[in-house]
């Protein structure tokens, strides 16, 4: 679906001028936290939307974000650290304000003009939680495993939510780029210290009633970490967490599927159970070495069929994926490298066997 032409939307236009907030959480953000306020204050109509909490920064993070005439929250908790923490004490500090919209956004990001016009919009009408398009530009000088990873992050924030989104399903939440209504909000705890909080957070806000939705138009740009060792810690910290997320959350949207009797959850389940594109590859590769040696030895060759033509129908959809959306910004080049990718993603999931990440860890900014 993702693949057929898009249909345009028209200009936007707010009747009921819904009040909202736009929430940060940073640690440790001077390199870039003026990129980010930057892309925002254009789309404000008063510095004070926007509420920067510095969480546990050692660091000039709340006094560049003062020279904003943003409002700041400082907070000093070493026990609990995590992304979560620092959302819901910002959510603490509105209650009496209790704002119609809560746009969250992280401090690393770059917010395209008219984003959050559009984020607002969209929620405001659906009440339900809307997220933005999430992708990541590649560094200066990328590496072919900063290509691949770029084009992984772009199939799976871009592609499939797109394509969801033109079935009527509801998508994953990305981390950053998102919009809430207040009253959904207050029926969730953000307050953890989980390493994945966004995939959680939209499980939690999916069972109690507000599937997040896609919206397409909305975007918000990243950079890939270029230095081998962060780029390693924020994979390990994605991959691992999805994983976990898979096996903990899965089983609560198929029973509340069934509990609520609703398409949407068991939608959502589906694709959450859709492990990391790597993961998946290799699993699909693993699958088919398996059943042709099966085969070898007289076994059916019917389950060896059955993989073949799923392992060429995922080439395809990446192949299709990468020249309608990504052929500009990732050479064609690239796709070769695919394999000594995957043998760096080896120990990531082989850790997950010995030792899985269980906490949240800031990544190491260039």
């Amino acid at each position: 679906m993702s693949l057929f032409p898009s249909v345009k939307t028209s200009e936007i236009t707010f009747e009921d001028n819904p009040d909202f907030k736009i929430l940060i959480p940073a640690h440790n953000e001077e390199i870039i936290i003026k990129t980010t306020l930057n892309s925002l204050l254009p789309q404000v109509k008063s510095p004070e939307q926007i509420i920067v909490v510095a969480d546990n920064c050692s660091d000039q993070t709340a006094a560049i974000a003062r020279q904003y005439k943003v409002t700041v929250l400082e907070r000093q908790d070493d026990e609990n650290r995590g992304k979560g923490y620092a959302l819901d004490y910002g959510l603490n500090y509105l209650k009496n304000q209790s704002p119609n919209i809560i746009v969250l956004i992280d401090a690393d990001c770059y917010i395209t003009p008219d984003t959050i016009k559009k984020l607002v919009h969209k929620s405001s009408i659906t009440q339900k939680p809307v997220q933005a398009l999430y992708l990541l530009e590649k560094p200066e000088n990328p590496s072919p495993k900063d290509l691949i990873s770029a084009l992984a992050f772009l199939v799976k924030n871009q592609v499939r939510s797109t394509g969801l989104s033109r079935l009527g399903l509801p998508c994953l939440l990305a981390g950053t780029g998102m919009a809430f209504p207040w009253q959904a909000l207050e029926k969730i705890s953000l307050a953890s210290g989980n390493i994945v909080e966004d995939m959680q957070l939209g499980v939690d806000l999916a069972l109690c009633g507000y599937s997040p939705i896609f919206c397409p138009d909305a975007q918000v740009t990243g950079i890939l970490p270029q230095q081998s060792s962060a780029a390693k810690t924020q994979r390990t910290r994605w991959e691992h967490g999805h994983i976990q997320t898979i096996l903990n959350q899965v089983p609560r949207l198929l029973k509340g599927s069934i509990v609520q009797r609703r398409f949407d959850l068991l939608a959502l389940a589906l694709e959450l159970s859709v492990p990391p594109l790597s993961l998946l590859v290799m699993l699909l590769i693993g699958g088919i070495m398996i059943t042709i040696t099966a085969g070898l030895f007289g076994g059916s060759w019917l389950p060896s069929i059955i993989l073949g033509v799923g392992g060429l129908c995922l080439i395809s959809g990446i192949l299709m994926g990468w020249a309608k959306f990504g052929r500009k910004e990732i050479p064609g080049f690239a796709l070769l490298t695919i394999p000594f990718y995957l043998l760096w993603k080896i120990p990531i999931y082989f850790a997950f066997l010995v030792r899985p990440e269980s906490q949240w860890v800031r990544t190491d900014r260039d």
